[in-house]
């Protein structure tokens, strides 16, 4: 299942609560000061669909109790935190800086330290008089857009234009602001002129050319910059009253904690809608970045993933309809986006993406994808054995264990079934297959799993234990619950190595961390996992008026209720599970996991548990002197194994393609490094080891698990050799 958390601004997400936690009186009582306050607002019989100011003001007030009372994050609701909710409606609004200046910042001041203040006392002018500002922007932006047209535009300068504008200050006046426009401008025409080009010279059919310039070039570039404008700003000048303060909700909401967030009624009704109309996706997960959308990752099994073209941080410009023309969506909201992604079960929806691996000099390729839902038999857990050859030349078995995420089909255990699915019993199935199979290790593969039940994450971690504690939770109140191994029964007691990646998160950290902490198994992989240690909860507030006969349509809250701590005390917040053995890989140059989210909450430590007596334990702890062989043994073939040795030569090359944010605004300088980075690409995955798959993630994974098998044969030497 998919965090994003992770995650993620502005981003449509379905999360699953991995805890229950009782609600304090202190939250209760805040509920009733709010449905006090509140009592101008409508009558308690008036038709919930209405929605009036004294609402508004409801659920302004509402939200910053629930925040104050339930968060795990306590934040004082003082002038300073008043002025860090000012900046991020501002960088909600406007992510990429590209509309407001300094100056229309300084026009609302007098706001900046007193919006808590005006709330609790129902006024929301501010909100509603910077959303406005913003609407002014984009139509003066349209309106210079069009006479530069006009005036012509000259792509045989010298000037360059930066990509990520994410540490780029606010332009001071009207006058820097114009000038970046005109090179914003230059860039989005370019995009255009230049993809004509290429996609004409990839083919010397008449026939493919012909269908191209249909699909694409209908419109000039010129007019199709006008088109996404207009639809920006119709987008934008359409929100309502609760859509704006629901934008403002939110980034209060994630100056809590990036995770947290607030969906309007509509959203969550268009939600529900959604999964009642059976949409289907391509099983990926997007956000907003400097005005584009980017891919987050990819669901193990998904169309998307089994496609193999669309990659992590590849960036989304337009999206088309089997059979119809393609939308441009850049600028567009996430929301939007995803629901033109999503679609019937069995149509095809083409993504126009600027590929990461390419640069920032990249040109749109089309990827066509058919979406359907991903069923849970096609990402279950998976099995096979491999043999490899230890440094002593004798072979060994080794089973592979490739689990993308911790399922369970609780609707089939709270039925009672007594084969109801879980992923803790498939990998059972797998490991007795294992046993009967003589293996001497097993690699189990986590490097795609976000997450998932948590319930599951224990079983699972018991299979390689007698019993124990797995999990420390600590809830907003300081609450401190154990979750415990209680099945003293155990699966499999050889040679174990755990393979993670930035990818590895939430459950998939709990089971990577009390394997490190009982000494069970050999973590590898990138430096650290994704650093998801906090559990989530959803609040229906409308629910919640409904307690107090208010039946006001309020939406929802996201927020951040407990925190994950490993056996031996120590988070898996922002920092992950750092591994045992680091292998070089394409998923550690890239900025993925908690750390990089604003406003994430940051790492800390309580107490250790006392582990279960080693004396019960059935399997050979790993012994530090043990690491150190194995970790000596890893570098060494990284040194002398061909493919190995190219891995870390394309990673740094890709490395160096990737931190490129400049580009060139002369078309033919820019057209030569297009090429130049295509260039440097397709050497990278021509290179590359592994099965015949266009994806160059699941080639590289091909050799990153084959190290770690490799890992697994050289434990079991060593241990039994001991």
């Amino acid at each position: 299942m998919k965090n994003k958390s992770y995650l993620l601004k502005t981003i449509l997400i379905a999360v699953v609560v991995l805890a229950a936690y009782a609600v304090t009186s202190l939250w209760v009582q805040s509920l009733q000061a709010a449905a006090r306050d509140g009592s101008h607002a409508a009558a308690e019989k008036r038709s919930p669909e209405a929605i009036s100011p004294g609402q508004l003001e409801l659920v302004g007030r509402l939200v910053i109790k629930a925040l104050d009372n339930a968060h795990l994050r306590k934040l004082d609701q003082n002038s300073m935190l008043s002025s860090r909710v000012f900046d991020e409606y501002f960088k909600l609004l406007d992510p990429g800086k590209v509309y407001f200046t300094r100056q229309d910042i300084a026009m609302f001041g007098k706001d900046r330290f007193r919006l808590f203040d005006e709330l609790n006392n129902g006024e929301q002018r501010v909100i509603y008089a910077i959303y406005q500002r913003y609407l002014e922007r984009i139509s003066q932006y349209r309106e210079f857009v069009e006479n530069e047209i006009k005036k012509g535009v000259d792509f045989t300068g010298s000037d360059s234009y930066c990509t990520d504008r994410k540490e780029a200050a606010y332009c001071r006046d009207d006058a820097e602001l114009f000038k970046l426009w005109q090179k914003r401008l230059k860039n989005d025409l370019l995009y255009y002129r230049l993809m004509q080009k290429v996609m004409e010279e990839r083919s010397d059919d008449p026939e493919i050319k012909a269908e191209l310039k249909k699909r694409w070039f209908t419109k000039s570039p010129e007019d199709k910059v006008r088109i996404r404008l207009h639809d920006l700003y119709n987008f934008a000048e359409q929100s309502d009253q609760m859509d704006i303060l629901g934008m403002f909700l939110t980034a209060l909401a994630q100056v809590y904690g990036p995770h947290s967030h607030y969906s309007t009624p509509k959203q969550m009704e268009d939600f529900d809608i959604q999964f009642k109309l059976s949409l289907i996706g391509i099983g990926a997960t997007l956000t907003s970045e400097d005005g584009y959308v980017k891919v987050v990752e990819l669901v193990p099994g998904g169309p998307a993933d089994k496609d193999g073209r669309l990659q992590p941080e590849d960036r989304i410009i337009a999206v088309a309809q089997e059979g119809g023309e393609p939308v441009d969506v850049i600028d567009m909201s996430v929301t939007n986006v995803v629901k033109m992604v999503r679609g019937k079960d069995g149509t095809k929806v083409t993504l126009t993406v600027l590929p990461a691996a390419k640069g920032s000099s990249a040109l749109p390729e089309d990827i066509t994808i058919t979406r359907r839902k991903v069923e849970l038999k096609e990402n279950a857990a998976q099995g096979e054995v491999k043999t490899v050859v230890d440094s002593s030349g004798k072979k060994r078995k080794i089973g592979v264990i490739k689990l993308n995420n911790f399922y369970m089909d609780f609707e089939g255990a709270s039925r009672g079934l007594p084969n109801y699915r879980s992923c803790s019993r498939d990998v059972q199935a797998i490991l007795q297959d294992f046993r009967a199979s003589g293996v001497d290790g097993v690699v189990l593969d986590l490097r795609s799993n976000s997450g998932g039940s948590l319930l599951e994450a224990i079983k699972l971690s018991g299979l390689f234990i007698t019993s124990g504690p797995i999990v420390q939770v600590v809830d907003a109140g300081k609450n401190l619950e154990v979750h415990e191994d209680q099945d003293p029964r155990i699966a499999y007691t050889g040679p174990l190595v755990v393979l993670v990646s930035k990818f590895s998160a939430s459950s998939s950290e709990i089971l990577t961390g009390a394997m490190k902490d009982y000494q069970r198994a050999v973590i590898v992989g990138d430096s650290r996992t994704y650093g998801k240690g906090t559990v989530l909860s959803v609040t229906d507030l409308s629910r919640l008026l409904r307690f107090f006969n208010r039946r006001i349509k309020a939406g929802s809250l996201t927020h951040e209720i407990a925190m994950f701590y490993r056996i031996n005390g120590e988070s898996n917040q922002a920092r992950g599970i750092k591994p045992d053995i680091v292998l070089p890989s394409f998923t550690e140059t890239m900025e993925i996991g908690e750390q990089y989210s604003d406003n994430h909450l940051p790492w800390n430590a309580i107490a250790p548990l006392k582990l279960a007596d080693e004396s019960r334990q059935k399997y050979v702890p790993v012994a530090p002197e043990l690491l150190r062989q194995l970790r000596q043994q890893s570098m060494q073939r990284f040194k002398e194994v061909a493919d190995l040795k190219l891995l870390q030569q394309d990673i740094a090359r890709f490395k160096s393609i990737r931190d490129r944010k400049e580009v060139s605004l002369n078309e033919k300088q820019r057209l030569k490094e297009y090429y130049d980075e295509k260039a440097a690409a397709d050497r990278m995955e021509e290179m590359m080891d592994g099965q015949d798959s266009k994806n160059k993630k699941k080639k590289q994974r091909d050799l990153l698990l084959r190290e770690a098998v490799n890992i697994a044969a050289e434990t079991a030497r060593l241990q039994n050799q001991k």
